[in-house]
């Protein structure tokens, strides 16, 4: 048995169950060939929801009429579509519904993934177009729209002729930093933005470690520049590891502090990037 999209949606939707609730019930339907429609009692079970049980029960029965809503209004795509990235469904806790705007195709695409400092130096803006510039025209640049090297990343493939793909912490309808609103415009159009929240969704601090995951988990590689030892690129490194994905880290200076984390990758065993050749090596 197959959830629908509409069954989707309404997990989605509902309060007291998360993605990984979700993958449970996938898990569970896939094992024992359930069929028939499920209450919402028999799907808590399912999930194995305890805490939040009665919450859930509650809130899948009151979201049903917003159900329509969504789909009217959200452009989407499911764990069962085709398009889905088979990247980003390998690795652990997939986001089963991603939000797009843009053009949708450079899903199946090849992907790099660049992220780093929000507060890069010169020197790490400069490294980052370069290193964009120089990759083969077929990959595409994936990074998460934040100042610094991120958005730096999503300009240097727009200027050099390159797709990139932006994946955001918040609903499709909310920019963050309104500083990127225009680039979030151009790339909603031309290229493609991302994201596993609703519309409305704000920026809360604790979406972003899931978000990072996301580029992590579509990507063959991720290149990581200017990062400090606690910061979320180095979160989305770790995702990378974990699911046996490449990890790239440019070596800067050491006067600072602003390019520890990714000395500490080099020592973790991440490839240490020189130049573009150095990334080509190891990814096909």
């Amino acid at each position: 048995m197959q959830l629908s999209t509409e069954m989707l949606v309404r997990l989605k939707l509902a309060k007291g169950i998360g993605n990984l609730g979700i993958w449970q019930i996938i898990k569970a339907l896939h094992d024992f060939e359930l069929e028939g429609e499920l209450t919402a009692y028999e799907i808590a079970e399912l999930a194995g929801l305890r805490k939040t049980r009665w919450s859930f029960i509650t809130s899948f029965n009151e979201v049903e009429e917003k159900v329509s809503f969504v789909m009217d209004t959200h452009l989407l795509i499911t764990i069962y579509d085709e398009l889905y990235p088979p990247l980003l469904k390998e690795m652990y806790n997939a986001p089963v519904i991603l939000f797009y705007k843009g053009k949708k195709d450079l899903l199946k695409t090849s992907t790099l993934s660049f992220v780093g400092s929000r507060r890069a130096t010169k020197v790490g803006l400069a490294s980052c177009r370069k290193l964009i510039q120089e990759l083969p025209k077929h990959f595409t640049i994936i990074s998460g729209l934040a100042r610094g090297i991120d958005a730096m990343s999503h300009k240097a493939a727009v200027m050099c002729g390159k797709r990139t793909i932006s994946v955001i912490g918040s609903g499709l309808n909310v920019v963050y930093p309104k500083e990127n609103q225009t680039l979030f415009d151009y790339l909603s159009k031309e290229e493609l933005v991302i994201s596993e929240y609703l519309n409305g969704t704000p920026p809360l601090k604790h979406n972003f470690p899931e978000r990072n995951r996301i580029i992590a988990g579509l990507s063959m590689g991720t290149v990581v520049i200017e990062a400090k030892q606690r910061s979320g690129s180095l979160i989305t490194c770790e995702r990378a590891m974990e699911e046996g994905r490449e990890v790239f880290a440019v070596p800067g200076e050491i006067l600072t502090g602003n390019s520890n984390g990714c000395h500490q990758l080099i020592q973790q065993g991440a490839k240490c990037v020189f130049s573009v050749e150095d990334i080509l090596a190891e990814i096909s």
